[in-house]
């Protein structure tokens, strides 16, 4: 009987303890808190340097500046924001390094898993954090969704990489109704590398493919009307040729192509006439993703791809942006994060953006 007054005192203690818990926390959710209370999307945070870089724009198959200048951007690629905060090298340091390379705009990786696991509003606040260092360093920013693979099958080349179509679009309604009038954001790549890897990824056709983007594009302008959004092609966002048969219905956007040298063999030039050269005779074209490990690469048949590649880029006038300056991921530009020491291939991107290559 003693046992049995015991079990029923605990369950008492237990059963008051949990009410009192329940009771508390009541007091603390006030009216507005409730799901049905919570408001729609306000309008972003005022940011008085918004328009502190001057508004980049399409004109025909240029970027140009509010008098009508043509722009050519040169830059350089970072990891992503998440991977950089986590190591204690996300801040204001890490850009003046960037623009002492002779940059003048940063692509920003963002992976679909960061965002999910760091969440999209305190994802945002890294990003604030560039733009407010970028926009004092006169640094324009891609925005790039890092994603590799069939958007359409939602079949993804790593677990880093998976994201749906609806994250996808739901990424780019937050970051464009979060950065609407903000000049130092002018670009936003809509997804890094679409590829179905030769059918290991699946299927997915370019008119597929094409519906995707329009109607993104769409959901940005709804949002946003005046940066720029990126579209690529297939083979990892190396092949633009069906541009020649069927380009985004959408006016003032973008195309990106990544010219890793293994994409093609020499002599490349041709072959990058054919697969993405010819897009800057009607649309703005910009490599936002190529790189090479400098002491492997001239020692084999590759020899000469930078400055080829380089030189290729600047006589069209095709805006490009490097691939990495980090010290962990390849091809990396430093060979570690103390003094920001340089590799081989940083070396010879700091020539390039300092105009000493490819002149």
């Amino acid at each position: 009987m003693k046992h049995i007054l015991r079990l029923l005192m605990i369950a008492f203690t237990f059963l008051f303890a949990v009410a009192n818990l329940h009771a508390e926390q009541q007091k603390e959710i006030k009216e507005g808190d409730y799901w049905w209370n919570q408001p729609y999307p306000r309008k972003p945070a005022e940011n008085p340097d918004a328009k502190k870089l001057p508004l980049i724009s399409v004109k025909e198959n240029e970027f140009v500046n509010p008098q009508g200048k043509q722009i050519m951007f040169r830059g350089l690629a970072i990891s992503d924001p998440d991977k950089l905060e986590h190591q204690g090298y996300w801040n204001k340091k890490h850009f003046e390094e960037i623009k002492k390379m002779g940059a003048n705009i940063v692509r920003i990786p963002v992976h679909p898993i960061a965002w999910r696991e760091r969440t999209p509003e305190v994802y945002l606040k890294l990003l604030d954090d560039a733009v407010k260092w970028c926009t004092e360093l006169k640094l324009y920013i891609i925005i790039d969704w890092h994603s590799i693979g069939n958007l359409e099958m939602e079949i993804f080349q790593s677990p880093m990489y998976n994201t749906t179509k609806k994250e996808t679009y739901e990424f780019w309604r937050t970051i464009t109704f979060h950065f609407k009038g903000n000049n130092t954001v002018a670009f936003y790549e809509i997804f890094n590398e679409p590829t179905h890897a030769f059918g290991l990824l699946g299927s997915m056709t370019w008119s597929e493919w094409k519906k995707i983007n329009e109607d993104i594009i769409n959901l940005i302008r709804a949002y946003d009307q005046e940066t720029i959004p990126i579209v690529s092609g297939f083979d990892w966002a190396y092949d633009l040729s069906l541009i020649h048969y069927d380009p985004i219905n959408v006016e003032g956007i973008a195309y990106a192509t990544h010219p890793y040298f293994m994409k093609r063999k020499k002599p490349w030039e041709p072959k990058w006439d054919e697969n993405f050269g010819f897009v800057k005779g009607k649309y703005p074209v910009i490599a936002t993703e190529f790189g090479f490990d400098l002491e492997r690469i001239e020692k084999g048949e590759n020899e000469g791809y930078g400055e080829a590649i380089i030189n290729y880029l600047e006589e069209r006038n095709i805006s490009w942006i490097a691939w990495i300056f980090d010290a962990d991921w390849h091809p990396k530009m430093l060979k570690a994060w103390e003094n920001y020491e340089l590799t081989g291939s940083g070396e010879f991107f700091k020539k390039a953006l300092h105009r000493k290559i490819g002149k």
